[in-house]
């Protein structure tokens, strides 16, 4: 699945400048309808280490209101943490109705960096997938909007980025040990990529690829893609475009 996806696409800082805009301006529009609403948005950023997750979820909280939206982001379950059920870290962070929440990075680290490392295994990683499963389809239940992406990216790009942050000292530090293990491990890594992707996948909880190589083009991709299934969501109930904003970003 993944080696099939096309690495090239791309948008120039100009149309990248030129979209920007309208897309923001009409999520700003779709958090305030949800909030309004009372619906749980869950938004899940997962992909490969310096594939421009912090940038767009940066370019996504920009412009919201941050009363209505919230950043996640998930590191390795600290000591306190290991003594719940594995899944209670991630209950506590869910969104409240008319929450607007994105994760960086999320549970799905159970069945990727836990499982490369041989953390879980077996009947562990069986039951990983179910968990994660009853979890989110217990969330859309209860009327929670589930998006997640995968930043993807080939190791010769993530080793370029990887190298370009380590020469400078004031961004080696955003390269951790996990993350030049992932690289090191590329090819198991994905794999386990391929595997979550097809048993996670679902109506109530899509997942969306998104090519990482250029800048520009994964922002777009996640706010067009966000700002669909939000429209799909609230139907008649969604705010009308801004005049002239499709079309002015077509033109």
């Amino acid at each position: 699945m993944l080696e099939q996806v096309d690495l090239d696409q791309a948008l120039s800082k100009a149309q990248y400048k030129k979209r920007l805009p309208a897309l923001q301006r009409r999520l700003y529009d779709l958090e305030h309808a949800v909030f309004t609403l009372g619906i749980p948005v869950m938004v899940v950023l997962e992909g490969w280490a310096a594939a421009g997750k912090g940038g767009t979820i940066n370019t996504l909280a920009e412009h919201l209101d941050p009363r209505g939206f919230r950043v996640v982001p998930i590191s390795p379950p600290r000591t306190a943490e290991t003594r719940y059920p594995w899944l209670w870290r991630f209950w506590l962070k869910v969104p409240a109705h008319g929450q607007m929440v994105v994760f960086d990075q999320s549970w799905y680290r159970r069945v990727l960096i836990d499982r490369v490392a041989k953390r879980v295994r077996g009947r562990g990683l069986e039951d990983a997938f179910q968990d994660i499963q009853e979890f989110e389809e217990m969330l859309a239940a209860d009327g929670t909007l589930i998006l997640k992406f995968w930043f993807h990216l080939s190791r010769r790009e993530q080793g370029r980025r990887f190298k370009k942050l380590l020469k400078d000292e004031l961004t080696a530090w955003q390269v951790t040990e996990e993350d030049a293990l992932q690289h090191k491990r590329y090819d198991r890594y994905l794999e386990a990529a391929e595997a979550m992707l097809a048993r996670t996948d679902s109506p109530h909880a899509p997942w969306v690829i998104v090519p990482a190589t250029d800048r520009y083009y994964p922002r777009v991709a996640v706010f067009e893609a966000l700002i669909r299934a939000l429209e799909v969501r609230l139907g008649d109930q969604a705010p009308p475009p801004a005049a002239g904003g499709k079309e002015a970003d077509d033109a």
